[in-house]
């Protein structure tokens, strides 16, 4: 037995999830120095030099009609890293998750091709108006806006994922988009960053490359050797969740009664959406689809 299968398989997919939130709630220090578009572009910078260090990027095997996909999927990754970032200055973590998340499980109903799916993502959305509560005066519509285009940019990615999985798989495929994504980020973020970088700023930028995307891909990866799609879809579903838990130890972020109500009907969308769906043999890959990109 080796030591990875000394880890329960859902146990890998829970290091995933808390590592992506971690990365995202420790972002919030740089993106008060650097600015969320600085802290995108930098840490999908470092995240680049890493994974391109960690495996050559297949521009070989690169054909004419993948260009155009390749570039929509870096610059989708792009604009969903920098609009969560931008999100984290306005909103809370666990409800700038909820609202991401609505891009996936969107997706997720559509494709399914049954109408009783759409219920899911209007569940969840329902969740969202118990967590933003625009009723009250601290709604803010900025932070709601930004973690919008980030539903939008994550929902973009996967339906360009699915065209392509069957080229690109795993790492092979961040080692193409996140450099891309990162180039994307630049034309925003090098003029919020410029004379703010230090070498401490960039070590920071560097554990939080490895905090997302590296150390999630890896984990999830060899959690869907030993999981079933769906199984591993369902348990990601927890990822709002663990987003709020993230808030509450490390940014102090306290939420409301009606609030924790509104994440839990978040996280039982989206593991019926994931529990309903099925994959035929033209679907993406299973990490293609449940990939953490970077956000």
């Amino acid at each position: 037995m080796t030591r990875t299968q000394l880890v329960p398989p859902w146990g890998l997919a829970v290091t995933a999830m808390l590592s992506v939130q971690l990365g995202s709630a420790l972002s919030v220090d740089m993106i008060g120095t650097v600015g969320p578009a600085g802290t995108a572009w930098l840490r999908l910078s470092m995240g680049a030099i890493i994974l391109i260090l960690l495996v050559r990027p297949p521009l070989r095997t690169i054909r004419r009609q993948d260009v155009p996909t390749i570039l929509g999927l870096g610059l989708a990754t792009g604009v969903m890293t920098v609009g969560f970032l931008a999100a984290l200055e306005h909103i809370d973590l666990g409800t700038a998750v909820a609202i991401e998340f609505l891009g996936p499980l969107t997706v997720a109903a559509i494709r399914s091709h049954q109408r009783s799916a759409l219920v899911w993502p209007a569940l969840a959305l329902l969740g969202v108006v118990l967590m933003t509560q625009p009723w009250r005066g601290e709604f803010d519509p900025t932070g709601v806006g930004f973690a919008a285009i980030a539903a939008v940019g994550w929902a973009v990615y996967i339906l360009l994922t699915q065209r392509i999985g069957d080229r690109f798989t795993g790492i092979g495929s961040l080692s193409l988009t996140v450099p891309i994504a990162a180039l994307a980020a630049a034309t925003i973020g090098i003029p919020q960053a410029v004379g703010e970088i230090t070498p401490g700023i960039l070590v920071a930028a560097l554990g939080l490359a490895i905090l997302l995307p590296v150390l999630p891909f890896a984990l999830e990866m060899l959690a869907l050797r030993r999981m079933t799609p769906a199984a591993f879809g369902t348990l990601m579903a927890l990822e709002p969740a663990f987003g709020m838990l993230l808030g509450l130890i490390i940014l102090q972020q306290q939420l409301g009664a009606l609030q924790i109500i509104g994440i839990a009907l978040v996280v039982l969308a989206g593991a019926a959406a994931q529990r309903g769906g099925r994959r035929d043999h033209h679907s993406a890959t299973p990490q293609a689809e449940t990939l953490h990109v970077p956000g």
